[in-house]
């Protein structure tokens, strides 16, 4: 079995590359103001995994699982919020 050390560390990564994943969605709402392509159902789907996630994480007590998604959780609402402030603006 793996050391504790070297599962933390892949827990780590894994909560890293969960969160760099969606600053292009970041830049593409909030920079560029763009919002097509872009399922808000989809990203609601996503926002309750990652909520369900941070639960289990505290749950078992894993700081690096309740870390990641609470920040991976932010950003993603952040991508909705966008999406939704954008699509209004055109709408008007």
């Amino acid at each position: 079995m793996a050391e504790e050390a070297t599962i933390r560390i892949i827990g780590v990564l894994a909560s890293i590359l969960g969160v760099v994943a969606w600053a292009p969605q970041l830049k593409r709402v909030w920079v560029d103001k763009r919002h097509d392509g872009i399922s808000l159902p989809t990203l609601w789907v996503v926002a309750l995994a990652l909520t369900l996630w941070l639960i289990y994480g505290v749950l078992i007590g894993a700081s690096e699982i309740v870390v990641g998604n609470a920040i991976a959780l932010t950003m993603i609402l952040l991508v909705v919020f966008g999406v939704m402030k954008v699509r209004k603006t055109v709408q008007s």
